[in-house]
């Protein structure tokens, strides 16, 4: 599995040097986030030059948010030792992660757009008759069944 971004390219965008425990976190977390974009996605690439270059740009965007606040606080004090995490991020609190957003785009990348999709059902052992343009098939076993016209035209039958 391919990893989407490099230690470099993550110090390149933090605003301080890391220290050797840092970048020991800062290793794993392009890990942890590469293995969430293939994830989301819904593919992987033999190696990451290979990749959309948005993906590893996802990828360092939630390394850096988890560095900025690897333990996912959301209210700090420094008087009185006041510490507090969010419901906002929930189980993702301290943990790299993308937001619903970021988890939109990976999806859309794989080709995985949502919205409707219409699928044909047929009953099971049911064969199809060939349908005039413009008349709908009548149930066969009432005598002299005839098609009912459905106003349409030859060349457009809907």
């Amino acid at each position: 599995m391919a990893i989407f971004a490099t230690l470099e390219e993550l110090k390149a965008r933090l605003d301080w040097t890391l220290d050797a425990d840092e970048e020991r976190i800062a290793t794993s977390a392009l890990e942890d986030a590469s293995d969430l974009a293939v994830h989301y996605v819904g593919r992987d690439w033999p190696d990451a030059a290979s990749a959309p270059r948005l993906v590893r740009t996802l990828v360092l965007k939630a390394c850096k948010r988890h560095l900025n606040n690897p333990s996912g606080y959301v209210q700090s004090r420094a008087g009185d030792e006041t510490l507090g995490w969010g419901d906002d991020q929930g189980e993702n609190a301290g943990t790299v992660y993308f937001t619903a957003d970021e988890q939109k785009l990976l999806a859309e990348i794989g080709g995985r757009k949502p919205g409707l999709v219409s699928a044909e059902v047929t009953a099971w052992r049911s064969q199809r008759r060939p349908v005039t343009a413009g008349l709908v098939p009548v149930a066969q076993p009432v005598p002299e069944a005839k098609e009912f016209p459905l106003f349409a035209e030859e060349v457009e039958p809907w």
